[in-house]
């Protein structure tokens, strides 16, 4: 067989070319959903500002905390995700910085839902308002982040504890398991997950038969009640795809080997899938919400509705 250099080189910058292609291609479709999620998302956070019937009902609040946790969430993963192709490994030190932000956010999300799902059976069809005060909301939105920085703060502790302090100067893959790498942390890491799951999947569990009992005597705000929840278990199931990455990569790589798109593919599930099912499922069918919101969505000004509009639950 010839060989010649020339080539080995040309077919050595097809292949580069190839790369670049793909990584350009992937960075962009990423950045434009990026883009695109965070202004629907935006706007509904400037609704929900703009109108004082948003912010004294429970329901609206603990929705609008989802929206702006997705952004944060979206906003890192997805710079993330353009620097590990951008320069492949960085600081550990910096890493952290980013790490610790999506992984509290990425924890709020079920815990969110969970206690939205809680608000959806006893607030409305058993008309239990005051348990469901706006004090009483920010406190649970307190509690929220007390639990996701409960699961991640010992990491740090770990990380100090068993990395050299050359480490953290050292560079990796910017991965959660990259950077708390202990045995301990791994497994902490297992247990929390599936802590976090078993009690929102109980919670979704409790809400619904709740909920479908109550539906039973043709309550029509149960019934949407009930209609919800099975979305917000929708959700939770999305929410999981983070939890279960690692045996989903090795699946689609045993199921598609040749297939050079599966880290995207993961991400598109993993973490833009998610963020984008959250505003249809819970803002954009709720009526009064979605009146209000047309109007800034599409920059036509807003349209003055009565606020003593009867909020209801989407249908």
């Amino acid at each position: 067989m010839n060989f010649t250099p020339g080539a080995s080189n040309e077919t050595e910058a097809v292949n580069y070319l190839d790369t670049l292609l793909m990584a350009v291609g992937s960075n962009v479709t990423v950045v434009v959903l990026g883009i695109t999620i965070n202004y629907i998302n935006a706007t509904m956070v400037h609704t929900f500002n703009k109108h004082h019937i948003f912010k004294v009902n429970t329901r609206y609040i603990l929705f609008i905390h989802l929206v702006v946790n997705d952004m944060i969430q979206l906003t890192i993963s997805i710079s993330l995700f353009i620097f590990t192709y951008t320069f492949r490994t960085i600081y550990v030190s910096i890493c952290c910085l980013f790490i610790l932000p999506a992984i509290f956010t990425t924890q709020n999300t079920p815990l969110n839902l969970a206690f939205m799902a809680c608000y959806i059976a006893v607030c409305i069809p058993l008309r239990y308002n005051y348990i469901c005060t706006v004090k009483r909301t920010y406190i649970v939105i307190g509690i929220i982040w007390a639990m996701s920085s409960l699961s991640v703060l010992p990491d740090i502790f770990i990380l100090l504890a068993t990395e050299p302090l050359e480490f953290l100067n050292s560079r990796v893959y910017c991965l959660r398991d990259s950077v708390f790498r202990s045995t301990y942390s791994l497994k902490k890491r297992d247990a929390s997950h599936i802590l976090f799951l078993v009690v929102v999947w109980l919670t979704l569990f409790y809400t619904y038969f709740r909920i479908f009992f109550a539906a039973k005597a043709a309550d029509a705000d149960a019934k949407k009640a009930r209609n919800t929840i099975l979305l917000h278990g929708f959700q939770v199931l999305l929410c999981m795809t983070v939890y279960v990455q690692p045996m989903l990569l090795q699946l689609l790589t045993y199921l598609f080997p040749d297939f050079r798109f599966i880290n995207f593919s993961i991400f598109i599930i993993n973490q833009i899938l998610p963020r984008f099912v959250s505003p249809i499922v819970y803002g954009l069918r709720d009526k009064t919400f979605r009146k209000y919101f047309k109007q800034y969505l599409l920059c036509t000004g807003a349209v003055n509705i009565h606020q003593n509009t009867t909020l209801k639950i989407p249908s």
